[in-house]
């Protein structure tokens, strides 16, 4: 299972940096907004907080503890990844620990998340986001179905027990 989480991890984190690259050279050129569809842009954002902009108006010094934070949680998700034992829960835990990685190097790259992708309708427009985020998104809930799923399994008899 180690290996499947990981290989997810790798080719989130993959995905997500060469999108983030794209995007700054792209974005630092140029003032970078680009329509894809009527509800659908390409932006160049810097998240200097958390999620949703929390806490972006802080200290200077917040990136740091920030960074400390992800690193902290990631450690914690990697042990948990070695002790997995089911495909599902690896696989959750390799997009979240991927999506945390690639938002880490970008705080010490750049002091920010590198955010990109808005979605909106009309003139509401979601806070914009990154592969990274919406790997971790996907991470969680995957987690929260796992959770719900194995208690199932393992509470089910199997054929061999009847």
């Amino acid at each position: 299972m180690k290996r499947l989480g990981l290989l997810i991890a790798i080719v989130i984190l993959v995905l997500d940096q060469v999108s983030k690259q794209w995007v700054v050279m792209d974005g630092l050129q140029s003032r970078f907004i680009s329509e894809v569809t009527s509800f659908f842009n390409l932006v160049l954002v810097w998240n200097r907080g958390v999620s949703f902009g929390m806490l972006s108006n802080h200290p200077e010094w917040m990136p740091i503890i920030l960074t400390i934070v992800a690193l902290a949680i990631t450690a914690m998700l990697l042990v948990w990844l070695w002790k997995a034992e089911s495909r599902l829960a690896a696989i959750s835990l390799g997009f979240v620990i991927g999506g945390a990685i690639g938002n880490i190097i970008d705080r010490i790259l750049y002091g920010a998340v590198v955010d990109f992708l808005d979605f909106h309708l009309n003139e509401w427009h979601w806070p914009a986001f990154n592969i990274a985020d919406a790997a971790i998104f996907i991470g969680v809930v995957l987690l929260l179905i796992e959770t719900i799923i194995e208690p199932k399994q393992r509470a089910a008899p199997t054929t061999s027990e009847t």
